[in-house]
């Protein structure tokens, strides 16, 4: 019998299941590689003819390039955009309506109706109160610049048509009696006289608030209905001193 090598032999022990022995198995041995069939480890070349599996048609086209697919989001991607640009337009309108007969958006500019009022104060002006009924005395006002329409200011309502108005040492009398006035700090008080003066029919007489710092109807006269935008309705700006009148 041929001896075998060392690494061949059985460990000390042999036939003893207590003690080990060597792994028959070579650990140098490189691992097999087992083909199916005879010939197959010279393969031949991959023909896609040949493979039953092979796509012989190119790939259908997927959903998002499908012409017709396409074509249908363009329609509805079109209505959304004129859905969009209808309802702008109608947004477009009512606001056109209500900045013309209902309501306006106005800002200060400085200080004649101060304390009631101060520069940059941000109001908002009811504009069909007076398509529907007249101005009353006390009412804040935005109204067009007699001597120049193209300027608007926010003044008091004082005195109506028919009226009987005066000013003695800045005290404002309307048919006699003293005008309740305490909105007017004694600093923002005048000293003038003025008067006394029957205001005409359609027309209105009105001072700033800021009785020495202010031009009203004492300097320029009196204001046509007509010239009266509408009644102050809510201060909105600043929010920590916004108010409705």
């Amino acid at each position: 019998m041929p001896e075998l090598p060392p690494q061949d032999e059985k460990c000390e022990g042999d036939g003893d299941p207590a003690q080990p022995f060597a792994d028959p198995t070579p650990a140098a041995l490189p691992e097999a590689v087992v083909f199916a069939d005879p010939g197959d480890e010279n393969p031949a070349p991959y023909s896609p003819a040949a493979d039953p599996f092979a796509r012989s048609a190119p790939l259908p086209l997927q959903h998002d390039q499908d012409p017709a697919h396409v074509m249908r989001r363009l329609e509805v991607w079109r209505d959304e955009f004129f859905a969009w640009v209808r309802t702008l337009a109608s947004a477009a309108v009512y606001a056109t309506l209500i900045v013309t007969f209902g309501f306006q958006v106005a800002r200060v500019e400085g200080q004649s109706m101060a304390p009631t009022l101060a520069d940059q104060d941000r109001l908002i002006v009811n504009k069909l109160r007076y398509r529907l009924t007249s101005p009353q005395r006390g009412d804040i006002v935005m109204l067009y610049y007699p001597l120049n329409p193209d300027k608007s200011f926010v003044k008091r309502v004082i005195a109506e048509e028919g009226d009987t108005v005066r000013v003695v040492d800045g005290r404002v009398y309307v048919n006699d009696v003293p005008m309740r006035d305490d909105f007017v700090p004694a600093e923002y008080r005048s000293h003038d006289d003025w008067g006394p003066q029957v205001i005409p029919e359609g027309y209105y007489f009105v001072m700033g608030d800021h009785r020495n710092n202010s031009s009203d109807s004492r300097h320029w006269g009196q204001v046509p209905k007509k010239y009266i935008v509408g009644k102050v309705k809510v201060r909105w700006w600043p929010i920590p001193t916004s108010r409705v009148f």
